[in-house]
């Protein structure tokens, strides 16, 4: 009974709140979150009439797998050690191997399927495989890092200035579509 009262809560709260659109989500919940098209929200800045800059939510053009309507959990946002205040996303960030183990602990691995699936598209840009990752970085963390040096990603501090990277979705076959596989 609980369950039941729970769904007709959540389909009449959504139908309420109509559709989440990353552009009316604040700031501090944009970017993580999914809108109801499935495309994923990204923090951008911008420069405002008096010069200053301004965060804001956009639309990318990077599709969630199996998932809608979705704003990342604050545990998640912790545990997998990202930061909601980033703009843009880059791979870049699999080159630290801090940053991967967060990301490859089971707090995050298991628990975390919107952060996990979209990492698992980064590294496949990339021409690595998460998975691969995640069991290296248990045992040797430099190969890892490694791995996607090899892939052709920038080394060193250069960032590339074109924005934001994106990447297909995984097919519906992967490991990782709504929640990744355990490790």
């Amino acid at each position: 009974m609980k369950f039941f009262m729970f769904l007709v809560f959540t389909i009449f709260l959504q139908g309420a709140l109509g559709e989440l659109l990353c552009e009316e989500l604040p700031v501090g919940l944009c970017s993580f979150s999914i809108a109801s098209s499935g495309k994923r929200c990204l923090l951008e800045t911008y420069s405002s009439n008096d010069g200053t800059m301004e965060f804001q939510c956009k639309t990318s053009e990077v599709v969630a797998i199996k998932l809608y309507e979705y704003i990342e959990a604050d545990e998640c946002v912790t545990s997998c050690g990202v930061d909601r205040k980033s703009v843009g996303i880059s791979s870049d960030a699999l080159l630290d191997s801090q940053f991967t183990a967060k990301l490859c602990s089971p707090q995050c691995y298991q628990n975390c399927p919107n952060i996990v699936d979209l990492y698992y598209n980064l590294a496949l840009g990339e021409g690595a495989f998460l998975p691969d990752l995640c069991k290296s970085q248990r045992t040797y963390s430099r190969r890892s890092m490694a791995q996607i040096q090899s892939s052709g990603a920038a080394l060193g501090p250069i960032s590339v200035a074109a924005g934001p990277m994106s990447v297909a979705a995984p097919s519906p076959s992967s490991p990782v579509d709504c929640a990744p596989a355990p490790m």
